[in-house]
């Protein structure tokens, strides 16, 4: 594709990043707009269009050639005619995103995914996973999932839900997940869920952010927050435990908001789960991309769109 460009596109839940890039995967122009998910898809896709477009125009003008193709990522189940699992974002579940894409901008090289295996793409092609022939990228935000990575490439699984780790269930005892339109996981140690629960906990609306500052204050200070906090990083640890053992990678990346913000507090105790069970316990190291992980993600999979017979 010498003589092109790509079009990376990242339809967060808050913002929408767009960029163009040069075939070796350089930045060459970068825009962000406000998503606002609760006024529907339609406007979301108008604007995005609009910036895209923009974009394109502006790389091509400066001598990068033509479009050759463009990517696109989204939280929740990305398939060819709808995008399931994305309640955050109405609509979505109408949005057959790589037509969409072709329409929009007029080539046929697109391609489509979720927004974590999309970070744990980039993760693999250019970060903390490059050259790890078995690896785990966890996210750990808003909410939770992961991506096993094998030998470069991402686990999508069967209907491309690979790695919804926040979907697991936290006991025989609790039976009830996604059929119930619930994620288990997700609501007990995601960032959403650890700000609801602590609230609960404290009698008052604080933030994740606060509540791992009360924890780190001390058993002395705070010991009822500190506890609750160590128990929901265990139960995690369990879940990625129980995942290394299937699995056996050799390094997890952990990435996400939460854990750039809380990643002192969160890995070591990740970590002595993982040394205590699993038969080889993988590295665990901060992922090397920070909130444009998706974006870079996006851009690796219009790369491949554009090289791709």
């Amino acid at each position: 594709m010498t003589g092109q460009h790509v079009l990376a596109i990242d339809l967060g839940g808050t913002k929408t990043a767009l960029a163009t890039a040069a075939p070796d995967g350089t930045v060459l122009h970068e825009e962000s707009i406000p998503t606002r998910a609760a006024a529907g898809a339609d406007q979301i896709i108008r604007r995005m269009a609009e910036c895209g477009r923009e974009l394109t125009r502006r790389t091509a003008a400066e001598g990068h050639g033509p479009l050759a193709a463009v990517a696109a990522v989204s939280p929740g189940i990305v398939q060819d005619d709808r995008i399931l699992f994305a309640p955050n974002n109405p609509g979505w579940d109408r949005l057959a995103l790589p037509e969409l894409l072709r329409r929009t901008f007029g080539v046929q090289r697109v391609a489509a995914d979720n927004d974590v295996r999309a970070a744990a793409l980039a993760e693999a092609r250019w970060g903390a996973l490059a050259g790890v022939p078995y690896g785990i990228y966890l996210n750990l935000g808003t909410g939770i999932a992961a991506a096993p990575v094998i030998d470069g490439r991402v686990v999508r699984g069967a209907h491309g839900a690979g790695g919804e780790l926040g979907y697991q269930l936290l006991g025989a005892d609790r039976l009830v997940g996604a059929a119930a339109g619930r994620a288990p996981l997700e609501e007990y140690v995601s960032g959403i869920g650890l700000e609801a629960r602590g609230s609960e906990l404290l009698g008052r609306t604080v933030s994740t952010a606060e509540v791992f500052a009360l924890a780190a204050e001390g058993r002395q200070r705070q010991p009822a927050v500190a506890e609750f906090l160590d128990e929901a990083l265990d139960t995690l640890g369990v879940h990625l435990a129980n995942l290394a053992c299937v699995f056996d990678p050799e390094v997890v990346a952990v990435g996400g908001g939460m854990a750039a913000k809380s990643g002192g507090y969160i890995l070591p105790r990740l970590a002595r789960v993982l040394d205590a069970a699993v038969p080889f316990p993988p590295k665990l190291v901060p992922a090397a991309f920070d909130a444009r992980a998706s974006l870079a993600g996006a851009t690796a999979l219009a790369l491949d769109a554009a090289a791709s017979a």
